[in-house]
């Protein structure tokens, strides 16, 4: 390679090298690198803001559907709240969401047994037993969660209905579509569809 080969090289490097400096010096001087109001770039992160937390961002995922990012959001609550029976729920109603029946059992028999007088959970851990085949239990479970609410609750209302119906004619146990509903802190519902 001859010296004018390395000429182009040499001249790229001396550019990067002389930009760096002045993003460094920019980035010391008292203004630094602040972004101006008409500037046409997206403005960059703000690390000194408060984090959303865990708990909302889970709800207002499995509202929208996205079980899986809901999962990951109830996961972050537990890392600031702990393993309380509102984590746990909505931790087993994004599993649910996501057709992991096992999970979502386990971690709504914990939030049941953690908080026994909290209806919503008790919906959901109904829900699913009602979606692995345990049509029995899962009367036996909106019973408890409908005498919680008082009655008030239209969705454990209507997915106690669909249980006893689909206690009381077995010979119907055809796959069907029914619509059960998960209900969620704060009076809210969610409806989790069979898949076909």
């Amino acid at each position: 390679m001859n010296l004018t080969e390395r000429a182009p090289a040499a001249r790229l490097l001396l550019a990067l090298t002389a930009a760096s400096a002045v993003a460094l010096a920019a980035s010391c001087a008292p203004g630094g690198l602040r972004q101006d109001k008409g500037s046409p770039w997206a403005p960059g992160a703000d690390l000194r803001g408060e984090e959303a937390d865990g708990l909302v961002v889970g709800n207002r995922l499995m509202a929208a559907g996205e079980y899986n990012l809901a999962l990951e959001a109830f996961t972050r609550a537990a890392l600031d709240h702990g393993l309380t029976p509102e984590v746990l729920s909505g931790m087993g109603s994004a599993q649910l969401g996501l057709r992991r029946l096992g999970q979502a059992e386990d971690l709504l028999r914990q939030a049941v047994a953690a908080d026994p007088d909290w209806p919503e959970p008790m919906n959901n851990l109904g829900v699913t037993l009602m979606e692995r085949g345990k049509t029995a239990e899962a009367v036996q479970v909106f019973h408890r969660a409908y005498a919680l609410d008082n009655g008030e609750s239209d969705a454990i209302r209507d997915n106690l209905r669909l249980a006893l119906a689909k206690l009381e004619n077995p010979a119907h146990t055809a796959p069907q579509k029914e619509d059960y509903k998960l209900v969620r802190q704060g009076g809210g519902s969610y409806l989790i569809r069979q898949t076909p």
